[in-house]
């Protein structure tokens, strides 16, 4: 069923370090910002960095490289989730095995009352969430349904919501901050809008 992430355990893991947070038995996994990144990272073939209205300034997912070196990184959300979802078939068909998928949510970096300081943690987006949502639901549609809970529950999220989804982003509180910025509500609404001239926003291919 479209949109439905499912599958009992079936034995499948990876190398990956088993702390439950990696939510390594699971092909598909889902966490937030840098640090979830590299909690679910580790083992994954592919990391899909989702920052819908480029609230992220905090020089993520690149800073990642290093650390998540085995990984190809792309970037995705609601202009291209279905690209998102193409690409990772073609890595299959490349490597000739099945692949592990990290999607992460970027969220909002907390900045305090000094605007040189470090951000002091990470907010939730809305928008993100429901980016997220999106690729996996699109990962799901093509057969990639083994989903941790985490990332069921992003992509429930954006199923459920699915007619509402530019609205809310548009109406977001990270959606309001960049209006109050200067940019247009038109603009936002095109990040929250699915862009059938997308193409793929490939950050790093797949290491040789």
């Amino acid at each position: 069923m479209r949109g439905a992430c499912a599958g009992a355990y079936d034995g499948r893991v990876t190398d990956a370090v088993t702390h439950p947070h990696a939510q390594t038995t699971y092909q598909v996994r889902f966490d937030w910002g840098r640090p979830g990144a590299v909690r679910i990272g580790a083992g994954a073939d592919i990391v899909v960095w989702v920052d819908v209205l480029g609230g992220s300034d905090d020089g993520a997912p690149t800073a990642l490289f290093a650390e998540l070196a085995q990984a190809e990184f792309v970037e995705g959300g609601l202009t291209d989730a279905a690209i998102v979802a193409a690409r990772v078939l073609d890595l299959q068909v490349q490597l000739g095995r099945r692949v592990f998928v990290a999607v992460v949510a970027s969220g909002d970096p907390e900045r305090p009352a000094d605007d040189g300081a470090e951000p002091a943690g990470l907010r939730f987006s809305v928008e993100d969430l429901l980016g997220a949502g999106a690729v996996i639901d699109a990962l799901a549609a093509v057969g990639l349904d083994f989903c941790s809970p985490e990332a069921a529950a992003s992509c429930a999220a954006f199923t459920g919501l699915r007619g509402a989804v530019a609205h809310l982003a548009t109406a977001s509180a990270g959606a309001r901050e960049l209006v109050a910025a200067g940019v247009a509500t038109a603009d936002i609404r095109r990040a929250a809008t699915v862009d059938p001239n997308a193409e793929l926003r490939m950050l790093r291919p797949y290491p040789a």
